[in-house]
């Protein structure tokens, strides 16, 4: 085994990272190793990452085994106990060369962690570029802030390099990642927004086509932000909202900033702005203290928000965090209504599919015969098309969960 495996589990955050950290570990000169990037949103992520480790060693009984990300960031200990496991990294060493080779690791930069950014895309389709890190709330659930660390966010004109970089090299389209979005710029000089940020960089590079936003939080959305919602094509029309559930009390004990109300008004007013635009959103079941009420608010929010995209997670008890001393709801439960949440959110997506139907829209390349449209849903298609190009198409018909289109000539 020559090359480095990178084993990645959790969030579009960490698969972006595990670019960097291929290429980091490239950089550094190491050979042979495998890397795991764990995961520490749920108990289920961090039993995978354990399995895989085990996998690992068994496939590879002579690799170096390295082990970061957040699960391996807040319990260093756990893992290193492992016997298949020879180095830990936390989360402020992994995108550095430095890490991989001898010695003890630096701390992190996170305006030099951007210079890596390129080398950490895949191809000339979408390009991930991180322009923040960390978090400075506590939501009674998440444990990431504790992974992850304070809110960091990267200069803009650090940003704008990083973009211009990643054009010159052919990427079509950038998506803005971090762990809490909607925060960017709250440590820099002259506190910027990250509706400010956007503006700069839209303007600062003319050439970039498309601009897509990571998840974003429902209290968060500055003015600059609304205002680029209705003017500015070039950002595409697909948010995803951390709502977590839809019942005011669940909120409230979840320590989140918005009421139930709000994020139906977000989601409306962004739709008045951008008839076009698909909303995704991530919800929470089972939370603590949840009843049958409570989460038909949740199942109900589906409709009222318009969601298309629900990503669902099954409340998982995170030791430390104030909603593991809550009082818990059964497994059975929890996957019981986690179950619910998929197939509503499964036929809300199949509503919103069949409602594009006689439409166009642009389509990004990401593959042949599939593409990426603006609104963010997959689309099928048996014209020829370079890869990384950019298509019109008019969508003929559905899929499962991704639609068909056919060029536009």
């Amino acid at each position: 085994m020559r090359d480095n495996e990178v084993i990645t589990f959790g969030c579009r955050l960490n698969s972006f990272e595990s670019e960097v950290i291929r290429h980091a570990a490239a950089a550094a000169g190491l050979t042979g190793a495998v890397i795991v990037n764990t995961c520490a949103v749920t108990a289920e992520a961090e039993r995978q990452a354990r399995q895989a480790i085990r996998r690992a060693r068994r496939r590879h009984p002579e690799a170096h085994i390295i082990v970061t990300g957040c699960a391996a960031d807040i319990s260093p200990e756990r893992y290193s106990a492992l016997p298949e496991v020879d180095r830990v990294l936390d989360n402020r060493a992994k995108l550095r060369p430095q890490s991989y080779r001898q010695g003890e690791p630096p701390a992190e930069d996170l305006a030099e962690s951007a210079a890596h950014l390129v080398d950490g895309c895949d191809g000339k389709r979408r390009a991930f570029l991180q322009v923040q890190q960390g978090c400075d709330h506590r939501c009674t659930f998440c444990i990431i802030p504790y992974a992850r660390g304070p809110s960091r966010s990267v200069p803009m004109g650090a940003v704008t390099d990083q973009a211009r970089r990643l054009i010159a090299a052919g990427y079509r389209e950038i998506v803005l990642t971090g762990v809490d979005l909607t925060a960017y710029g709250g440590d820099l000089p002259g506190k910027p927004s990250l509706g400010q940020m956007v503006r700069r960089l839209l303007a600062a590079v003319p050439e970039l086509e498309r601009l897509r936003l990571s998840s974003l939080d429902p209290a968060e959305l500055d003015a600059e932000l609304w205002r680029l919602l209705a003017e500015e094509e070039r950002l595409m029309p697909h948010l995803h909202l951390s709502l977590q559930a839809g019942d005011d009390l669940i909120l409230k004990r979840m320590k989140r900033r918005h009421s139930r109300s709000e994020a139906i008004a977000v989601a409306r007013r962004v739709r008045a702005l951008r008839p076009d635009v698909a909303l995704g959103a991530d919800l929470i079941a089972g939370f603590p203290t949840e009843t049958e009420d409570m989460f038909r608010r949740s199942l109900d929010l589906i409709a009222e928000c318009g969601l298309a995209f629900v990503h669902v997670f099954p409340y998982s008890v995170r030791p430390g965090t104030p909603a593991s001393r809550m009082p818990q709801l059964s497994g059975a439960v929890i996957k019981e209504r986690a179950a619910r949440l998929r197939v509503a959110g499964a036929a809300a997506l199949a509503a919103d599919l069949a409602a594009r139907i006689g439409g166009e829209t642009d389509v990004l390349i990401e593959r042949p015969g599939m593409g990426r449209a603006a609104f963010y849903a997959a689309v099928s298609f048996e014209a020829p098309a370079a890869e990384g190009a950019i298509r019109r198409m008019r969508i003929i018909g559905t899929s499962g969960r991704s639609l068909t289109g056919v060029p536009v000539r």
